[in-house]
């Protein structure tokens, strides 16, 4: 079933690629904390699927979530194609925590989390929603999501949700 959480009465910000490692921690973040916000950067990757993922990730986790729907806030992009080589610095006047839940997790344990986290319609979404792919492909559908099956990418999203699922090669 689900895992059993404590929740953070503080503000969570989520960097949301529109991943499936993003989509976990962003699961994660939601079942912690009061209110979940999430962060984009748009830094004109070859692709733009990732991106354009984050928003149907949103949508199904409002409709498919209700308890995280009322905690899932703003949804933010920042357009990183401006800077060109300047750098980002945050000032903070409050304290300010990373928090890392899939820093130490293969692939496996990442689908394992999401499982725990919200069970079938969790990895299900993660399945069809979230993208990957070095090559942006979304036209071939695996049994672990969307890609072209032979990148670094895929071959590593592949092997985890084999891993998870107990299938034998």
């Amino acid at each position: 079933m689900h895992e059993p959480i404590d929740l953070i009465p503080e503000k969570a910000l989520v960097l949301f690629s529109g991943g499936q490692d993003s989509a976990t921690c962003l699961a994660w973040a939601l079942a912690r904390f009061a209110t979940v916000e999430t962060i984009g950067f748009d830094y004109r990757q070859r692709h733009r699927i990732e991106l354009d993922c984050r928003v149907a990730i949103i949508a199904r986790l409002r409709g498919a979530f209700p308890a995280w729907n009322r905690k899932l806030g703003a949804d933010h992009i920042v357009d990183l194609g401006v800077l060109g080589e300047a750098t980002l610095s945050l000032g903070m006047d409050h304290r300010f925590v990373i928090h890392t839940p899939l820093m130490w997790r293969d692939k496996a344990a990442t689908w394992a989390l999401a499982d725990a986290l919200g069970g079938d319609a969790l990895v299900e979404l993660i399945v069809e929603e979230t993208h990957s792919c070095y090559l942006g492909d979304r036209s071939h559908r695996h049994p672990w999501g969307y890609g072209c099956g032979q990148c670094p990418a895929c071959e590593l999203r592949g092997r985890g949700w084999r891993a998870f699922a107990g299938v034998t090669a």
